[in-house]
C-alpha cells in the first residue's frame, strides 16, 4: 500500500510542476495573472500533454512496480506455504532488472506516454473549462467550484485513457507472466480477437469511480499550494 501511494504522489508532483511551468512558458504569466489574463485551451492543452509525455516516460518503471505488486497473487509467507514472487518494491525492481534486463524496467512504457500525453492535456483543459464557466470573468474559482471542475476532469481523462490502460497493463504483466507481445498493436489485436472489444473498457466504472474524488482533492491541494507560495 505504501508504495502506491508514494508514486502517485511522485508522479503527481512532476505533471503538475512540469504543466504550471510550461504554461507560464508558453503564455509568461504568473499563476496569479492568469485569472486576469487566461491562458487559450491550446496553451493548455500544450501544457498538460508536455507535463503528461515527461511523467509517463520517466516514472515508467514506478508503474510497472506498482502494477507487478498490485496484481501479485501469492499470499503472503505462512508457515508451510511459498513466498510471495516479490518481496516490496526494492526485490520487485531487482528481480524485473535481473530477469528481463534494463528494457524490462520500461515495458509498456510508449503504451502508458500514448495513454498520458493526450490525456492529460483534455484533464487540464476540461478542469480549465468548467472553472471559467462558473467563475466570474477575473476572479479565482471557489473551492467548491475547483472540486466539481477537477472531479469531472479525471472522470473525463479516465474515459479517454481506459483503452491504452488496459494495454499499457497487459504489456506490463506480460513478462510476469512469461508471455510476449510483439508490441502495442499485436497486444491489441490479440485482446480484441480473444475478449471483444469490450475488454478495452474493462475496469473504466471502478476507475471512474475512484477519479471523482481523487482528482477534486489533487487540484483542490494544487490550487492551494499554489495561492499559499504565490
Amino acid at each position: 500500500m505504501s508504495f502506491p501511494i508514494a508514486s502517485i504522489a511522485v508522479v503527481n508532483s512532476v505533471l503538475f510542476g512540469v504543466y504550471s511551468n510550461s504554461l507560464l512558458v508558453l503564455t509568461a504569466t504568473s499563476h496569479q495573472e492568469r485569472r486576469a489574463q487566461p491562458p487559450s485551451y491550446t496553451h493548455v492543452f500544450i501544457a498538460g500533454c508536455i507535463g503528461g509525455f515527461l511523467q509517463a516516460y520517466c516514472l515508467a518503471p514506478f508503474d510497472l512496480i506498482k502494477v507487478r505488486l498490485q496484481n501479485q497473487t501469492e499470499p503472503r509467507a505462512q508457515l508451510g506455504s511459498p513466498p510471495p514472487r516479490y518481496r516490496g518494491p526494492v526485490h520487485c525492481a531487482a528481480s524485473i532488472f535481473q530477469e528481463e534486463g534494463p528494457r524490462g524496467l520500461f515495458r509498456g512504457a510508449w503504451a502508458l506516454t500514448l495513454r498520458d500525453t493526450p490525456t492529460l492535456g483534455i484533464y487540464f483543459v476540461t478542469y480549465e473549462w468548467l472553472c471559467r464557466q462558473s467563475t466570474p470573468d477575473g476572479q479565482n474559482p471557489s473551492s467548491a467550484t475547483v472540486l466539481v471542475a477537477g472531479g469531472f476532469a479525471g472522470i473525463t481523462s479516465w474515459a479517454t485513457a481506459t483503452p491504452l490502460d488496459v494495454i499499457k497493463s497487459r504489456m506490463q504483466m506480460a513478462g510476469l507472466k512469461q508471455r510476449e507481445y510483439r508490441g502495442m498493436l499485436d497486444c491489441m489485436v490479440s485482446s480484441a480477437r480473444q475478449e471483444g472489444l469490450g475488454v478495452f473498457f474493462r475496469g473504466l466504472t471502478i476507475n471512474s469511480a475512484r477519479a471523482f474524488p481523487v482528482n477534486a482533492v489533487t487540484f483542490l491541494s494544487y490550487e492551494y499550494l499554489l495561492h499559499a507560495w504565490g
